[in-house]
């Protein structure tokens, strides 16, 4: 059981870091279910990890190595978040190391499922918010406004299930899904009262290391 009401359900794609999936620690560590959303391919590997922790859960992904990255994981998370009735869901990347309470130019840590919860409460005041997050420790070094309108929200996402886009692509599929729904009429909202530490990219083996940015997989994303 959560030790922090979380209202929707939490998703984790993770390929490849079953000994270092960060965000799972982190949140079960603060009493918060997740659902880790593998491919069947390593069900061994994480089940020995996570098979024995009460606060997660494991799904098994119908498909493997289709090289698109996370985006048809994430379509699929979106159908099976509706599918069991849920009005929004979370989709949080593998590699988010703590939360913080940005206060008076300050980061402060802070418990994830209360960081989330605040998220929801807020954004559930409105019927015309698509996506909603939190924004990176990193770009959030003083407290101007408490939250983002209308801006690119990425890594720790609330999608609201009812709209009809799909992460689409092969790169920036964050980018690409935010202009989707401004374009529709939709609203996001990018979080700064509250914070993700994510590591940095590449300094992570698995994920979207190991699949889409070895060799020019940057540059192509730039490109793209």
């Amino acid at each position: 059981m959560n030790r922090t009401p979380v209202k929707y359900p939490i998703y984790i794609p993770t390929k490849g870091r079953a000994d270092n999936s960060f965000t799972a620690n982190c949140l079960m560590k603060d009493g918060v279910a997740v659902y880790l959303v593998i491919e069947p391919q390593e069900f061994d590997k994480y089940n020995a990890v996570f098979g024995q922790q009460p606060l997660a859960t494991i799904l098994i992904l119908p498909f493997a190595n289709l090289g698109q990255g996370s985006i048809p994981a994430r379509n699929w998370i979106k159908q099976h978040a509706t599918i069991n009735g849920h009005k929004r869901h979370w989709q949080i990347d593998d590699n988010i190391r703590n939360f913080y309470r940005l206060y008076k130019s300050k980061r402060i840590r802070c418990d994830s499922g209360i960081a989330l919860q605040v998220t929801e409460d807020f954004v559930d005041r409105y019927t015309n918010v698509a996506i909603a997050g939190l924004e990176y420790t990193f770009f959030a070094v003083q407290n101007k406004k408490p939250f983002k309108l209308n801006a690119h929200v990425y890594s720790c996402t609330l999608v609201l299930n009812e709209i009809e886009n799909e992460w689409r692509g092969r790169y920036n599929e964050d980018t690409d899904m935010c202009l989707q729904v401004l374009a529709d009429g939709w609203c996001t909202i990018l979080m700064s009262t509250f914070l993700i530490e994510k590591s940095k990219t590449m300094n992570m083996k698995g994920g979207n290391t190991t699949e889409l940015y070895k060799g020019d997989g940057r540059l192509e994303m730039a490109r793209s």
